[in-house]
């Protein structure tokens, strides 16, 4: 297990409903996630999943305007679920266009990343590889946003620990 972020699409409408209804939206998410109901057309979803403390160290130090944990509006009590409206999809979708991979790497500093316990602590065993990982959450996570914003989606945001 572990501590991991996701991100999946979702119209105006049910993020007016999951604000409304928050025990519909823990459902609906789990649904739409799951896949198994063909009447719910397919859409973008994506994660940073387990890199988004990293990634959100290397944001930090840029001028992306992206908070995992601060952005969006909270639907669960538990701070499990959140709602990102088209608009703050459609921002971030393109400050993430405009901030490419390497804008982000010059700050991979896994020496620093661990002595700030960055999560998930595994920084300075595999240094390269741990950069490659977030590089490679960090295309997913643009393309997750590029795709949305394209749709015109807002996205429920899943942290599970």
């Amino acid at each position: 297990m572990g501590v991991s972020i996701g991100f999946i699409s979702a119209t105006t409408e049910e993020l007016d409903r999951a604000e409304k209804e928050p025990s519909w939206a823990d459902e609906y998410v789990y649904e739409l996630y799951d896949g198994d109901d063909l009447s719910i057309p397919a859409r973008p979803d994506g994660g940073p999943d387990k890199a988004w403390a990293g990634l959100q160290f290397l944001l930090d130090e840029t001028d992306v305007h992206l908070d995992f944990l601060m952005d969006g509006f909270p639907i669960l009590d538990d701070g499990t679920l959140f709602g990102w409206s088209a608009e703050q999809v459609e921002s971030v979708a393109r400050q993430l266009r405009a901030t490419p991979w390497e804008r982000l790497a010059v700050h991979y500093d896994p020496e620093r990343m661990t002595k700030q316990e960055v999560y998930p602590l595994t920084w300075r065993f595999d240094p390269e590889g741990e950069l490659a990982w977030l590089e490679r959450s960090y295309g997913e996570l643009v393309a997750f946003f590029a795709e949305a914003a394209k749709g015109g989606y807002g996205a429920f945001m899943s942290f599970s620990f």
